[in-house]
C-alpha cells in the first residue's frame, strides 16, 4: 500500500506571467481552436518541448532509432520525416490532431465551442466507441472512424385496423374482461 506513485508535472506556466504579446497569441490560439483555458495551450507547449528534447538527443543516434520516432509521430499524424522537422513543431500541430479540431475539420461540429460540447455530452463515437475528453488525439487510422451518436426518438406507431387485426384485438378485450377461460397445462399438452 505504500507505493503510492507521484502524479507528473504535466505542463509548465509561463515565466513571466502578464505579457501582453503572449497572453494575445494564447487568446488568438483558445479562439481559433475552441479551448477551455490556457492551461491546454501550456500542455500543449510542453509536449511539443519533449519531442524537440527527444529529437535532439537522437540527433547522434543512428538511422534505426531515429527512423523509429518519426514512425510513432508519423502514426499520429505530424508528417515528419526528419529532426529539422521535429524541432519546426509547434502547439498548433499538436492541436490540429485533437478530437474536437477534427470534428470541425470533418463538419460534425459548426464551431470548436459545438465540437467541444457534443464531445463532452458524450454524443462522438471514435471506433465505435464514445470518447468524451476534447483533448483525445487523433491518430490517422482513427481519423476514418469519427461519427455521431445517432439520436433515439420514441416514434409512436399509428396500427391501421385490418380484417385480420380485428379477432386478435377482440380476444385481446376478452381476456382484459375475464371472459376466457385459464388452460390449465395438462390440457394443453393433449
Amino acid at each position: 500500500m505504500g507505493d503510492i506513485k507521484r502524479k507528473r508535472k504535466l505542463f509548465n506556466r509561463p515565466k513571466k506571467l502578464f505579457d501582453r504579446a503572449r497572453m494575445d497569441e494564447e487568446n488568438i490560439l483558445i479562439k481559433r481552436y475552441g479551448l477551455k483555458n490556457k492551461r491546454e495551450i501550456w500542455k500543449a507547449k510542453t509536449a511539443v518541448s519533449k519531442l524537440r528534447r527527444r529529437a535532439k538527443t537522437l540527433i547522434g543516434a543512428d538511422m534505426e532509432e531515429q527512423q523509429k520516432f518519426f514512425d510513432k509521430l508519423n502514426k499520429v499524424g505530424m508528417k515528419v520525416t526528419d529532426v529539422s522537422d521535429v524541432l519546426a513543431l509547434t502547439e498548433e500541430n499538436v492541436f490540429e490532431r485533437r478530437l474536437q479540431t477534427m470534428l470541425v475539420r470533418k463538419k460534425l461540429a459548426t464551431t470548436p465551442k459545438g465540437a467541444r460540447q457534443l464531445i463532452v455530452h458524450k454524443n462522438v463515437l471514435v471506433d465505435g466507441k464514445i470518447v468524451n475528453i476534447p483533448s483525445f488525439v487523433v491518430t490517422l487510422d482513427l481519423e476514418d472512424k469519427i461519427a455521431l451518436k445517432e439520436k433515439r426518438v420514441k416514434v409512436k406507431k399509428v396500427e391501421e385496423k385490418t380484417e385480420e387485426a380485428a379477432p386478435v384485438e377482440e380476444k385481446a378485450e376478452e381476456v382484459v374482461e375475464g371472459k376466457v377461460e385459464e388452460v390449465k397445462p395438462e390440457e394443453a399438452g393433449e
